[in-house]
């Protein structure tokens, strides 16, 4: 039993919550009596309030997130009418903004904002005491990173073996780009190094392999990053693999030296480059050389052996169809491994909001909340668009057709070719989800040599290089007419 419960949904079971552990981490005298609950969206609300009034508490907090607020919403709902006398006290990004026009947050007692690791443990130190603080909205700000007491001990031997292991140098960003809740959280503040690393250590030491960076902004102290860096290649062993989030136009002389020494399978970077259109970038308040980035990502790629993921945003304001092929050909041209192409999505609290009148922005009313159509893109156009990053991610980001993805594209333009593509693919599956990889082999297959007129021989070898390339598999019958290969 116990007198608090934390809990979330996670978006799936391999994801943990960083938020939660931060919190119960940093509940000083109160952490005996609280537990911490996670569930993912396979499980139905009535389960996870189950699991929650098992407990007994006398305080719930929930994490509300974009992917979460609906189910997070029928939880509380059921909360209210089994035990009406529970305090129930919401946090996270989708409930700190716009409070007021959510349903969720009128069912709750207590609304935390922002960054709530200390504003938490205050209320329930308050709550647990008799208390009943006045004013239902309690404003985390921006906490000094220095005074925080790190969560990582808090990650099991459960979360160790089969979840993914969040971790952070830095909280904040510096840059003010209107569609990223992070344009509103400043400044950046570091953690100091001499507590990091030792937390870093004991991780390493219980057998963490992949360390996911949620820093925006891993590279804008190269000093800070020299040493971060530094400390995991001293500790380089097999199978060690480290996320970062990079500026994409700062890579000065000595990270470029470092980043040379990791071997293949360890780095990984996501680089925004969301737009390459100048006008729109400036429209946004996004700052980004893109001359710089060019050659640092073409360095990257040649230099080094970090994995490449590039992402493009389609949708923002003044990005017509025209200038986001120009900028998706441009990217492709640059050889990034990933590139993921994201629907322009309207998170609550973002300044993204002074362009709706002028560019006529039209949103989904309910989560994700995505564009469904603008001044220069009707939805016809942005359902085209859905579909061409669903299967860019199925074809090519995937990894399952290395060596065939890059004929459906040929030497012409490839968001050209690939779009008449996807379109071909959705008219003959009828989705973009849920596809067997024979059946995308076969499309694939079917409209490089009926639609694009290659030679059969040719595409059906490299298509059976591809399906091949992890484990041996029988010979598929589509492919049987044009290679002599027995199935096994």
């Amino acid at each position: 039993m116990a007198d608090i419960v934390l809990a979330t949904i996670n978006a799936h079971y391999s994801h943990s919550s960083f938020g939660l552990r931060y919190l119960l981490a940093n509940l000083g005298d109160l952490r005996a009596r609280a537990r911490m609950i996670e569930f993912d969206l396979r499980a139905p609300a009535d389960r996870v309030v189950t699991a929650l009034l098992a407990e007994q508490p006398r305080i719930v907090g929930l994490g509300v997130y974009i992917w979460n607020a609906h189910r997070t919403c029928d939880v509380v709902r059921a909360l209210r009418a089994q035990r009406p006398e529970l305090i129930i006290v919401l946090g996270g990004p989708e409930v700190s903004h716009e409070i007021d026009q959510q349903a969720l947050c009128a069912l709750a007692d207590y609304i935390v904002t922002d960054e709530g690791d200390f504003a938490f443990a205050s209320l329930c130190r308050e709550l647990l005491g008799g208390g009943r603080p006045a004013d239902r909205i309690v404003p985390g700000g921006a906490v000094d990173v220095r005074r925080l007491a790190l969560p990582y001990h808090l990650y099991n031997e459960q979360d160790v073996a089969h979840r993914v292991i969040y971790v952070e140098a830095s909280r904040g960003c510096p840059f003010t780009c209107e569609f990223c809740l992070s344009s509103l959280d400043l400044p950046v503040r570091r953690f100091q190094l001499d507590q990091l690393l030792p937390a870093f250590q004991d991780l390493l030491d219980r057998g963490v392999q992949h360390f996911k960076f949620v820093d925006r902004t891993f590279n804008l102290s190269i000093r800070y990053s020299l040493q971060l860096l530094s400390f995991f290649l001293e500790r380089h062993r097999e199978g060690l693999f480290l996320h970062f989030e990079m500026i994409p136009d700062r890579l000065p002389g000595e990270l470029r030296d470092i980043l040379r020494c990791f071997p293949p399978g360890c780095l990984q970077f996501e680089v925004g480059i969301q737009t390459f259109n100048e006008e729109v970038a400036a429209r946004i308040r996004r700052r980004q050389d893109y001359q710089a980035t060019e050659e640092n990502l073409r360095w990257l790629l040649t230099e080094t052996e970090s994995y490449i993921h590039a992402d493009l945003i389609v949708g923002l304001p003044g990005e017509t169809l025209e200038s986001f092929a120009t900028g998706f050909d441009r990217l492709v041209g640059l050889g990034p491994h990933e590139i993921q192409v994201n629907l322009l999505k309207r998170l609550r609290g973002t300044p993204i909001v002074r362009h709706d009148h002028e560019f006529a922005m039209r949103y989904d009313p309910a989560p994700p909340y995505e564009l469904l159509e603008n001044r220069d893109l009707d939805r016809a156009a942005v359902e085209r668009l859905k579909r061409f990053g669903r299967l860019w991610d199925v074809v090519v980001n995937s990894g399952n057709f290395i060596a065939t993805a890059p004929r459906c594209w040929g030497d012409g333009s490839p968001y050209t070719r690939f779009s008449a593509f996807s379109e071909w693919m959705f008219e003959r599956m009828g989705r973009t989800h849920a596809l067997p990889l024979e059946k995308v082999a076969e499309g694939v297959f079917t409209h490089l040599t009926s639609v694009s007129g290659e030679p059969a021989q040719e595409v059906a070898a490299s298509i059976w290089n591809d399906l091949t390339r992890a484990a041996p598999r029988d010979l598929p019958k589509f492919l049987r007419p044009w290679l002599p290969q027995e199935p096994l």
